[in-house]
């Protein structure tokens, strides 16, 4: 199917284009991806049009039927897009009006390319947003999966990536279900934002005609009309916000990653990743490659940029829309792209990680974990705080001397820095006696994870369920 590249706009000038400012200035190459919206958003401005008398029946049947055929012939690849027409809305209008005839070009009565594109935008990030929000409840089930099954099994917890206490890998987990959730918390109020309708702004004034934009609309399920035309057409924090929600998501992602890289090497050895999500090396036989987080990682920085591209590209311009907008749209789109990509492969990475509960419990068993668990015991026995950190400071460094952990102390050595310590100090510096001992809501005792997955299944279970119709 091809259509002539009539400009829309060719009234007004006496001569064509130049061949490269056309080439330089057309969009269709990308957001071409929007058809889906465009066409639904065209639908829905139809059928309002001819319950306003704007346009007669016949006419709204033509360019729906006419519209809906075109979205057959996207999706079959047998429509063809034209540079010439700029952009995808000019694209699908040309094709129409070839189709249908005058009543294609009655089409873009009361509406323009500027709050048409803003619609189309907020459809397609609707849709986005609601991917994302799916994403991050399949990474959590994971989560939750592992949390539990590794409720029990000790590993060291860091500060500066120094052993300072331990804690349950089970309780790692569900911190990173923290950062999740409050990721899917900005999405969700990300999508409250951009659920408002641009369309009848039209190109910054609104329209002369008595179009009904509450009627439109709710037929594309937004919440509300934008109430002000200027700000309508020219707006994309809707767009910025996305991205600034996916540029902490990411960095989150890029901190588990950091951490999966870590314990996953021949160093710690804390937890071994499927062979589904790892790389070998062309040259050394040995090797597995944690690319997965290592390509999460770097993609991190990837969203970065395009947050600072969004900022960068609205902060000089004044109201209301200006081609300039025509760059929002690659850094939305790849910022969508990849991650969606990074949270479906997280997702399917988490659910086949196995635990080296072993060599995570010898490495809690190193670095004197239980310090803190000793300071405790001493100030129960009625030593202030500070002397206890003072006692226990001692103890640590003559054990770095001997080369022994606290716990492999004799209680004659231990008496030496306090004769408070008695024979059930053993007690506390197990690793057991450590993680158990955090028994309280947000600490690391296996009670305590099991309750807080306990608490987050059910939390989900009741978001799932429809409202109660009663």
């Amino acid at each position: 199917m091809n259509h002539s590249a009539v400009k829309p706009w060719a009234g007004r000038f006496g001569e064509p284009t130049d061949a490269f400012v056309e080439a330089f200035t057309a969009s269709v190459g990308f957001d071409r991806r929007l058809y889906r919206q465009d066409i639904a958003g065209s639908i829905a401005h139809a059928r309002m049009l001819a319950r306003q008398g704007i346009l007669g029946g016949k006419e709204r049947d033509a360019i729906v039927a006419g519209l809906e055929r075109i979205r057959v012939n996207i999706e079959a690849g047998t429509f063809h897009w034209s540079e010439a027409l700029e952009d995808v809305h000019m694209n699908i209008e040309t094709a129409l009006t070839a189709d249908i005839g005058d009543a294609g070009k009655r089409l873009h009565t009361g509406r323009s390319r500027n709050d048409q594109v803003a619609t189309d935008i907020r459809l397609w990030l609707r849709e986005e947003i609601d991917a994302m929000l799916a994403g991050i409840d399949a990474l959590v089930s994971a989560l939750l999966d592992l949390a539990e099954r590794e409720a029990d099994s000790v590993m060291p917890g860091f500060t500066h990536l120094q052993v300072a206490q331990p804690i349950t890998f089970g309780h790692h987990m569900m911190a990173w279900v923290e950062m999740l959730e409050r990721d899917a918390g900005r999405f969700a109020d990300c999508r409250r934002r951009a659920n408002v309708m641009p369309l009848g702004a039209a190109a910054l004034a609104g329209t002369s005609y008595p179009i009904d934009r509450g009627q439109t609309a709710a037929e594309l399920g937004f919440d509300r009309p934008a109430e002000n035309s200027l700000d309508a057409v020219s707006d994309r924090d809707f767009a910025i916000e996305f991205t600034a929600a996916a540029a902490i998501t990411m960095m989150h992602l890029s901190r588990f990653s950091e951490e999966l890289i870590l314990w996953s090497s021949s160093q710690f050895g804390f937890v071994e990743l499927s062979d589904a999500y790892c790389t070998g090396s062309s040259i050394m036989p040995q090797k597995k490659n944690p690319d997965v987080p290592e390509l999460v990682r770097g993609k991190t920085g990837r969203i970065f940029g395009h947050l600072m591209a969004l900022l960068t590209l609205m902060k000089g311009q004044p109201l209301a829309y200006n081609k300039d907008n025509q760059e929002d749209k690659e850094p939305l789109f790849d910022t969508a792209d990849n991650l969606r990509g990074a949270l479906r492969v997280f997702a399917g990475m988490m659910g086949h990680v196995t635990c080296n509960r072993e060599r995570m419990r010898a490495a809690a068993s190193q670095g004197f974990a239980t310090a803190t668990d000793l300071a405790d015991y001493l100030v129960r026995q009625g030593i202030p705080f500070r002397d206890a950190h003072e006692v226990v400071g001692k103890a640590v460094a003559y054990g770095v001397q001997q080369g022994r952990d606290l716990a492999e102390l004799s209680l004659e050595e231990l008496r030496r820095f306090s004769p408070a310590i008695g024979d059930d100090v053993y007690a506390v510096l197990t690793l057991e006696g450590a993680v158990n001992a955090r028994n309280h809501l947000g600490g690391t005792a296996p009670e305590q994870v099991r309750a807080a997955i306990a608490r987050k299944r059910a939390a989900r279970q009741a978001a799932a369920q429809p409202p109660n119709s009663a």
